[in-house]
C-alpha cells in the first residue's frame, strides 16, 4: 500500500513536472534556471541541456554539507550515500556505486582508491566546495566508461579564473553533539596585480557515533556478545586538508596551478567475529595544473587543458597498530577540451583524456596485485537548436589496458565505444519534455579481475577491514548499458518541478556476490560476476510557493525516489536503496531562514542473494540560520541543524554493515560562518 502511496505522489508531481536542478529553498529556486552546468565543456545553464543533470549550489551546501559527500548528497532524489562508518560516505547514483560512480574534483579524478572497496573514504572535501554537481545518463560519456552510472563533480576555486576586486575570506565553525565532532574551516582568495591567489583549509575530529540501541542488528545477527550499546565502536577520526592555488589571469584566459595536502584517519566498525580496532591511516597530496584560452579564433571559440598528479596512500592497522595492507597509487591524468564555434548551426566540443594509474597492495593481507592501468579517450558533443527545440549528439572511443606487474595472469585490455541522443522541447510556456538515450561501455577494474588472483582455496587473503575474501574473475567482460532518460518539467513564478523516468538494460553487468561459502578465519566469500540486469526508477521534485506573509516568504517541497535492479538469473542486485518519499517547509524572512523536513524509507525487501532485508524508517530533519548586519554587509551566520530527531535506527540498505553499524542518531550542529 505505502508504494502506492509513493507512485500516486509521484504522478501528482508529474502534473507539474520539473527541472534537472533543483535547490534546497526558494532564493535558490529562482535562480536555478540559470545556473550553468560547469561539468559539461559549453557550460551551458540546465535550461538548454538534455542531459539529467543535478547541481547543489553553495546556499544549498550551506544547509547540507557534512564530512563526506556521500551524505552530503544523500537524499536527494536519485542520490543515497553508502556508509562504512562516519569516515566512509560514497555517493550511490540511481543505485550504482564504487567503480561506476566517478567522484572528480574539478573535472579530474579523485586518484584516490575509493572504487577498490567499500571501506574506502572518498577524497574530495565537501565543506570546500563551491557548488556540487551530479550527471546521470548520457553526459557521463563525457569522462569515461568509468563513469557509466553517473559523475559527481565537486567545483571549487583553487586555480582562480578570474580576479577578484578585493581580498575576500571566509571562517567557520561547527560542533555535533552526536559524536562530538569539531569542523574547522577557512578560506582565502585575493589578487596581485594580474596574479589570483588561493588559500583553503579543513580540520575536523570526531568521536565515536551515538546510536539508539544495539550496534549489532539482532534480528540478523545471532551473538550480540561483541556489540556495543548506546554508541558504534571504533567509529571516531580526524581529517585535516590544506590547499593553494594561483593563476595569472588575462583578457581571454587563464593559466594556473594548486596544491593539496590531505589526511585521513578513522576507524572501521567491527563485525561479528571480526577484527575489532582496525584503522585506516590516509594520506594524499595532489597537484593540479589547469588553463583556458578564449576567442582564438580560426574557428576555436575556446581551449581547456588541464594536467593532475596525485599521490595517495593508505595503510589498514590492525588493533596492535602493526599495518596489515598498505594501499597505493599514483595517477597521472591529462584532460584537453577544444570547443569550437557553431557549423551549420551545431555548437560543441572536442575532447582527449589520457590517464594513467599505478596502483599496489602491498601486505600481509594484500589480496590485488600491483598494477598498471592507462586509458585513453576521445570525446565529441555537439548542440543544435532550433525553435523550441534543443539537440544534443555525443560519441566517445575509449581503450583501456590493466597490466598486473610481474604477476601469473596477462595483461588486459578493452576498447569502449559510448554514445549518446537527446532533445528538450519547450512545447508550451514554462513546459518542456526531454528525451535522452545512450549506449555505455565499462571497461572491469583491477580489484574486479584480480583480486586474489592465482591464490588457491587454502591461501585466499582476507580484506581485514571488511572481513570479507573477495575473488575477482580475469575472464570479465567489458559492461554495456543501454540507457533512457525520460524527463518532464515546468517552472513558473510559482512552481518549480520535474519527473524523471529512467530505464537502464546491461549486458555483462559486474557485481560482488555474496556465495554463502566461507573461507580463512570463517570469512564470507565474495565473487565477482557477471549477468545481464535491468534498472528502472523515478525521481521527481516540486517546489512551489505557499504564501508570503509581510516579509516572509513560505515555500515547500515534495521530493522521492524508487529504483529496483534486478538480476537475470541471480534475482535482485545486492545493496539497492529503498523508495522514498519526502516532503520540506521553508520560511525565508530577511536574514532569517528556517525549514523543517521528513523523508520516509520504505522497507528493502530485496535486498540481494544472502544479504539481509532492512526496515523502513522516517527521518526528521530541521535547521534555522540568522544573518547578522555588520558595517552595513550581511558578513556573519550563525546556524543550527538538527537531523534524525526523533532518533529512529536507521540501517541503510546501501552498506555492507547494516546490519552491524546504523546510521547515527539524534544530532544537533550548531555553527558559525563569518565572512569578510
Amino acid at each position: 500500500m505505502k508504494r502506492t502511496y509513493f507512485w500516486l505522489a509521484a504522478a501528482a508531481a508529474g502534473c507539474v513536472a520539473v527541472p534537472k536542478v533543483h535547490g534546497a529553498d526558494n532564493r535558490e529556486a529562482n535562480s536555478r534556471i540559470e545556473t550553468v552546468i560547469v561539468s559539461t565543456p559549453l557550460h551551458k545553464s540546465a535550461a538548454e541541456t538534455a542531459l539529467p543533470v543535478t547541481v547543489i549550489s553553495d546556499e544549498q551546501l550551506r544547509q547540507r554539507a557534512s564530512g563526506t559527500i556521500g551524505e552530503t548528497l544523500n537524499n536527494s532524489p536519485g542520490l543515497a550515500n553508502a556508509s562504512f562508518g562516519p569516515g566512509v560516505g560514497q555517493p550511490v547514483i540511481r543505485g550504482q556505486q564504487g567503480p561506476r560512480v566517478q567522484v572528480l574534483e574539478n573535472s579530474a579524478a579523485s586518484g584516490d582508491a575509493s572504487g577498490v572497496s567499500a571501506d574506502h573514504a572518498v577524497t574530495v572535501e565537501p565543506m570546500l566546495a563551491q557548488s556540487i554537481e551530479v550527471l546521470r545518463g548520457p553526459s557521463t560519456l563525457l569522462y569515461g566508461g568509468g563513469a557509466i552510472g553517473g559523475v559527481v563533480n565537486v567545483i571549487d576555486n583553487r586555480i582562480p579564473t578570474r580576479l577578484p576586486d578585493r581580498t575576500t575570506g571566509a571562517l567557520e565553525y561547527r560542533h555535533n553533539s552526536n559524536d562530538d565532532g569539531d569542523t574547522s574551516v577557512l578560506k582565502l582568495d585575493g589578487a596581485a596585480g594580474s596574479i589570483g591567489w588561493h588559500l583553503d583549509g579543513v580540520y575536523r575530529d570526531w568521536n565515536d557515533i551515538r546510536i539508539p540501541g544495539q550496534a549489532f542488528d539482532r534480528s540478523h545477527v545471532g551473538d550480540l556478545s561483541d556489540s556495543s550499546k548506546g554508541y558504534v565502536d571504533n567509529t571516531g577520526g580526524r581529517n585535516s586538508s590544506i590547499a593553494g592555488g594561483a593563476s595569472w589571469v588575462f583578457d581571454n584566459g587563464y593559466l594556473g596551478a594548486s596544491v593539496n595536502d590531505m589526511a585521513n584517519y578513522y576507524g572501521i566498525p567491527a563485525v561479528a567475529g571480526g577484527e575489532s580496532g582496525v584503522h585506516i591511516d590516509m594520506r594524499q597530496k595532489r597537484y593540479d595544473v589547469a588553463g583556458e584560452w578564449r576567442d582564438l579564433g580560426n574557428f576555436v571559440d575556446a581551449l581547456r587543458w588541464r594536467l593532475t598528479y596525485t599521490d595517495y596512500e593508505h595503510k589498514e592497522l590492525e588493533d596492535t597498530g602493526e599495518v596489515g595492507t598498505k594501499f597505493t597509487n599514483r595517477t597521472w591524468q591529462n584532460r584537453l577540451e577544444v570547443v569550437h564555434e557553431p557549423l551549420f548551426g551545431w555548437h560543441g566540443v572536442v575532447g582527449l583524456q589520457l590517464k594513467r594509474s599505478d596502483f599496489a597492495a602491498v601486505g600481509e593481507e594484500s589480496f590485488i596485485p600491483e598494477s598498471i592501468s592507462k586509458g585513453a579517450g576521445l570525446f565529441v558533443l555537439e548542440d543544435y537548436h532550433l525553435d523550441d527545440w534543443v539537440y544534443e549528439l555525443g560519441l566517445r572511443y575509449d581503450r583501456d589496458t590493466v597490466d598486473p606487474e610481474g604477476h601469473i595472469v596477462n595483461s588486459k585490455g578493452f576498447n569502449n565505444l559510448s554514445a549518446s541522443a537527446g532533445a528538450i522541447w519547450h512545447f508550451t510556456s514554462g513546459w518542456s519534455l526531454g528525451l535522452a538515450l545512450s549506449r555505455s561501455q565499462r571497461a572491469p577494474t583491477v580489484e574486479e579481475l584480480f583480486s586474489n588472483a592465482g591464490n588457491g582455496p587454502d591461501d585466499l587473503v582476507v580484506h581485514g577491514a571488511t572481513q570479507s575474501i573477495e575473488i575477482g574473475d580475469a575472464r570479465l567482460n567489458p559492461e554495456t548499458s543501454r540507457n533512457v532518460d525520460l524527463t518532464l518539467s515546468y517552472k513558473d513564478e510559482r512552481f518549480d518541478g520535474y519527473i524523471t523516468y529512467f530505464y537502464n538494460q546491461f549486458h555483462d553487468y559486474i557485481f560482488l556476490a555474496n556465495s554463502g561459502e566461507t573461507g580463512t578465519e570463517d570469512a564470507p566469500i565474495l565473487y565477482y560476476e557477471q549477468e545481464n540486469a535491468k534498472f528502472n526508477g523515478v525521481e521527481f521534485n516540486l517546489t512551489t510557493q505557499l504564501a508570503q506573509v509581510r516579509s516572509a516568504q513560505f515555500s515547500a517541497s515534495v521530493y522521492g525516489d524508487s529504483v529496483r535492479g534486478e538480476l537475470d538469473r541471480s534475482g535482485a542486485v545486492p545493496r539497492m536503496p529503498p523508495w522514498r518519499v519526502g516532503v520540506k517547509f521553508n520560511v525565508d524572512r530577511d536574514a532569517f531562514n528556517a525549514y523543517v523536513g521528513v523523508l520516509h524509507a520504505g522497507k528493502q525487501t530485496r535486498p540481494g542473494e544472502f544479504e539481509t532485508p532492512t526496515d523502513s524508517y522516517n527521518r526528521v530533519d530541521a535547521g534555522a540560520s540568522y544573518e547578522l548586519t555588520a558595517f552595513n554587509e550581511r558578513d556573519t551566520r550563525l546556524f543550527l541543524r538538527a537531523t534524525n530527531l526523533t532518533n529512529q535506527t536507521i540501517r541503510a540498505s546501501t552498506s555492507f554493515l547494516r546490519d552491524y553499524a546504523p546510521e547515527p542518531g539524534r544530532a544537533i550542529e550548531a555553527g558559525i560562518h563569518f565572512s569578510f
